[in-house]
């Protein structure tokens, strides 16, 4: 554990795919937070003199075998303790309480109604909350040492404080920016109830890492997407090792349309870091050919791109070290958290490379989010049309052709999604969507263009607002602009006779089709 743990928040990671997001929100409150594996000792936690413990929720039944538990002596309350979803149940359980399979599960929102305002809830003034649930378990009985603060239809023990110690629990997720009035709820823990300092901020953050990336010993090769992750990597490199960086922009031949030009002119020109060209489509088109699982899809591109960083450091090195911009939803979603997490998907920059490469990967991002990447971006004096670009995936359009990926389906979903791009900046709705783009698979509909049967493809939009990536929202943006979008698509790209809008949100759906 880092000193800086000292008078913050230690959350102890079950395996949930919001345990980081819950660091996230602590260190928006100006507390550093850190995750650390659910089996750390009591004592570690004492001696780092932590001000508080969270216990994150997990994929686990707490009454299975073989469940992870915690320290049994954090339910001593000797640290301020919260447990979130499985955390909860981990203290009903702890308190000899019963957890079992709920009668109808609850993934979503759902009205949580206060009983107490006590604690968690002090000064929210609501009765009634929307709140995130995400789980298949929940209390069913709990005994007189816990009293209950909240409940919903489906868990009449949504929120639980012991009578006599600073241990609460809660079935929801406070974390998650769909639950009302969640910082709020974690507010009141963490300053409250733990009275942690507040003594972590991004510009703390930017100026540890400069201090840190500098001690790197030899040349460092940055790989550069256009992205803001990779940008901000690319200028805090700058910043801590100088001549010592090289840059290196990849063309998978899976890419946006004009994204070389942009990555010339932002860091070429503007931030005046060097960047070499390289011309790989071939290689990763090769290797794609007639695959169609996008499982295996993300790792043939990580394992492409390693092999491309590897001719390129061949031949202009040597490099000590591969830089990249890598962020936290990356990692959790590839498996790779201090917890037992499940994989979701890999991505190419973390399950995707291989453990054979010659440099020691540098990921000074991996433990933030999205809008913090901004938000450092913004500190280091990026422009905003590179701070504020929406968020590409590593492995491009490979993960947007649904299928196998061809010459035909790559046109489509480029064009198309240059055309979503386009109407949205024309009609001021760019920067209000965290995302914005077309895929395409398979499917040929029948058309009529020209008075003329056509059969051809469907694409399929999908728009979504979010604050981090962990979740999304479909977003509802006014039909009309859904219309020009349409009409685009089926006049100027062509062979595509049919568009369709995805209003699924994440969870159960992810951004990106694959």
């Amino acid at each position: 554990m880092k000193a800086e743990l000292s008078g913050g928040i230690a959350v102890l990671d079950f395996g949930g795919q919001y345990a980081h997001l819950i660091c996230r929100r602590v260190r928006s409150l100006g507390v550093y937070s850190e995750l650390v594996s659910y089996s750390v000792p009591l004592e570690e936690l004492e001696e780092a003199r932590v001000a508080g413990a969270i216990l994150s929720g997990g994929p686990a039944s707490v009454y299975s075998k073989g469940a992870p538990k915690p320290d049994p002596r954090l339910f001593e309350g000797r640290v301020p303790l919260l447990g979130i979803c499985y955390g909860h149940q981990l203290i009903v359980k702890a308190a000899g309480g019963v957890v079992g399979r709920s009668s109808r599960r609850e993934y979503g929102r759902s009205q949580v109604k206060i009983l107490d305002r006590r604690g968690l809830f002090q000064g929210i003034a609501k009765d009634g909350l929307s709140c995130w649930m995400s789980h298949t378990d929940s209390p069913k009985a709990i005994p007189r040492s816990l009293k209950v603060l909240a409940s919903s239809d489906n868990s009449p023990y949504a929120a639980v404080a012991s009578s006599t110690k600073p241990v609460y629990g809660v079935q929801f997720h406070p974390e998650v920016s769909h639950t009302e009035s969640g910082q709020a709820i974690l507010s009141n823990f963490v300053l409250g109830v733990c009275g942690a300092k507040r003594s972590w901020s991004m510009e703390g953050f930017r100026r540890s890492s400069v201090a840190e990336l500098s001690r790197l010993e030899g040349r460092v090769l940055c790989a550069v997407s256009g992205g803001v992750d990779s940008s901000v990597t690319a200028a805090l490199l700058n910043e801590a090792v100088g001549r010592r960086l090289k840059c290196v922009f990849i063309d998978t031949g899976l890419l946006r349309a004009g994204e070389a030009d942009h990555v010339k002119e932002f860091l070429g020109r503007d931030l005046g870091v060097s960047v070499e060209f390289v011309d790989a489509s071939g290689r990763f088109l090769s290797a794609l050919k007639g695959v169609a699982d996008p499982e295996a899809k993300r790792k043939i591109v990580g394992r492409a791109f390693a092999d491309a960083f590897e001719a390129f450091a061949s031949e202009k090195g040597p490099f000590e070290h591969l830089a990249q911009g890598t962020l936290y939803p990356d990692v959790i979603e590839s498996g790779r958290s201090k917890g037992p997490a499940s994989a979701i998907k890999t991505h190419h920059n973390v399950g995707g490379l291989p453990d054979d490469l010659s440099m020691d990967v540098v990921e000074p991002l991996r433990e933030l989010y999205k809008d913090e990447v901004r938000q450092l971006g913004r500190i280091l004096g990026l422009p905003k049309k590179v701070v504020g670009r929406h968020p590409f995936p590593g492995p491009g359009l490979a993960v947007r052709v649904v299928g196998a990926v061809t010459e035909d389906k790559l046109r489509v979903a480029r064009e198309a999604s240059m055309i979503v791009e386009e109407v949205l900046e024309e009609e001021g709705l760019y920067d209000k969507a965290w995302q914005a783009f077309a895929y395409v698979g398979d499917d040929m509909v029948t058309g009529v263009l020209g008075d003329e049967r056509r059969v051809g493809h469907q694409v399929t939009v999908k728009v979504v607002e979010s604050v981090d990536a962990m979740t999304a929202d479909w977003s509802r943006i006014d039909l009309d602009v859904i219309e020009r979008i349409s009409t685009r698509i089926t006049n100027e790209v062509d062979g595509v006779v049919c568009v369709s809008y995805l209003v699924s949100s994440k969870p159960p759906a992810t951004i990106e089709p694959q």
